[in-house]
């Protein structure tokens, strides 16, 4: 089968490509369980060394991969640019760090000497979106790598030069063939992929519907799987809070990546006492967020990554107005089939779609709630729990509320974002384990007790 792959802004086909049969499927996988023993048999040393090749290779190389990025789905290219220096900066933390992460750790016991030990397990499937495609792979690569995994690469099926890039950069940095490798594969090929007994274990990067369906897949074949699933984030903006810290990092958190971003805040819970004010220093910046060819320097907001997506926010907004939310800028398709402005939506409620639903693109819905009481209750009254941020003067205030939100992270006066020192992930409908930091990278290790009485 032949894929098209439509630049998001020209609206032209810049690619097509085939999606590989068996023999190629077969190779790969064969690769990866013969270069298994030998990469887990290097020394962290060696292994770290690949790991900065890789850093160095990938800014090397940064212009061209932002190239791809912006072509494969629209993304502004600074915004690129930043993805692939964080994914540099990623396979440096862990090629210095990794040891920490997976040293033994001794337990006292009734034993001569106990410990437990921390060993790699062979090849791990990953899943991949295409919002973030060169960091999101890398956020599961790099640890992965490090811990002595090899991993096959089943990339989103509009990112495939992208997959491809990625998969150049560690082979001309040094990494052995057989390490890592791209599956151009679909949905069908990919089950039978995860239950092939090469694949030891599968993380998924993706929407609800898709972690459902590979963690069932998972599941039959008891494979330890990891789902990052959506979110719909909420900001609560307290009545003490800093307006002038909280705004920049609103307008950053909604409509970079044109709000494409699991962990983006999508729910802006305002006390009563502060929302006007909020809300209307909100919209007038929103006001001048221009859509813009991602290549130049004056665009502020991308094109959504495809016309369906597009479609598919419009509706949710269009719904949530019939429903009695209120359109304070924004709210009408741009004449790209790709562009959509900045949107908000004031007094949002229960019932509306942009209360209940993942707003997965440049829109914001305002919730307006009495007191930090309410505030808590609306920002759990969710299925999703990614991400949240709290915004409050008083750092203790919080920290205390940060402990009521129902969520795998919550940033006090911050951007949610993922950071290489520490876990991430979500609960509820927003999946379960976590990437990054220790409790990532264990979740593709053996962690073997041995006890020597």
């Amino acid at each position: 089968m032949t894929i098209e792959i439509v630049n998001p802004w020209t609206g032209q086909v810049d690619y097509r490509y085939t999606m590989m049969d068996g023999a190629a499927i077969e190779a790969r996988l064969a690769a990866a369980e013969r270069a298994f023993p030998a990469w887990s048999a290097l020394t962290l040393t060696e292994r770290a060394a690949v790991l900065h090749t890789v850093a160095r290779a990938l800014r090397a190389a940064k212009e061209a991969i932002a190239s791809v990025v912006s072509s494969d789905m629209g993304k502004l290219r600074r915004e690129a640019l930043a993805e692939i220096e964080k994914s540099a900066g990623c396979c440096e933390y862990y090629a210095e760090n990794a040891g920490s992460y997976i040293a033994d750790d001794i337990v006292a016991t009734d034993a001569q000497r106990s410990f437990v030990s921390y060993e790699p397990i062979g090849c791990v499937l990953a899943v991949m979106p295409w919002n973030f495609p060169i960091w999101q792979v890398f956020r599961f690569l790099a640890p992965a790598l490090m811990a002595g995994n090899v991993a096959v690469l089943k990339h989103a099926t509009n990112v495939p030069r992208c997959a491809d890039v990625i998969e150049r950069v560690l082979r001309e940095a040094g990494v052995p063939e057989g390490v890592f490798a791209t599956l151009h594969i679909d949905n069908v090929q990919t089950a039978a992929v995860i239950a092939d007994a090469r694949i030891k274990a599968v993380t998924l990067t993706g929407s609800e519907r898709a972690g459902r369906s590979v963690a069932a897949t998972a599941g039959a074949h008891l494979k330890k799987c990891v789902m990052e699933l959506g979110g719909s984030d909420p900001f609560v903006v307290l009545a003490d809070a800093d307006l002038d810290a909280a705004l920049p990092i609103a307008l950053s958190s909604r409509f970079g990546n044109a709000g494409q971003t699991c962990i983006a805040a999508k729910r802006f819970i305002v006390v009563d006492a502060v929302a006007d004010a909020f809300t209307e220093r909100f919209v007038n910046l929103a006001r001048q967020i221009v859509v813009g060819d991602p290549g130049s320097e004056a665009a502020t907001l991308a094109p959504m990554a495809r016309a369906d997506l597009r479609e598919a926010i419009h509706r949710q907004v269009q719904a949530s107005i019939a429903a009695g939310a209120h359109l304070r800028c924004g709210g009408e398709p741009l004449a790209l089939a790709t562009a959509y402005p900045a949107t908000i939506l004031d007094h949002v409620a229960s019932g509306m779609p942009a209360y209940h639903e993942e707003l997965f693109g440049p829109a914001a819905a305002i919730l307006r709630v009495k007191d930090e009481a309410e505030a808590v209750r609306v920002a759990n009254d969710t299925s999703f729990g990614l991400g949240a941020s709290i915004w409050t003067r008083d750092r203790e205030r919080g920290e205390r509320v940060a402990r009521g939100i129902a969520a795998g992270a919550v940033f006090v006066n911050a951007l949610v974002r993922s950071d290489v020192r520490l876990p991430f992930g979500g609960t509820k409908s927003s999946g379960f384990g976590r990437e990054l930091a220790g409790h990532g990278i264990h979740e593709f290790m053996n962690i073997k007790t041995i006890f020597v009485a």
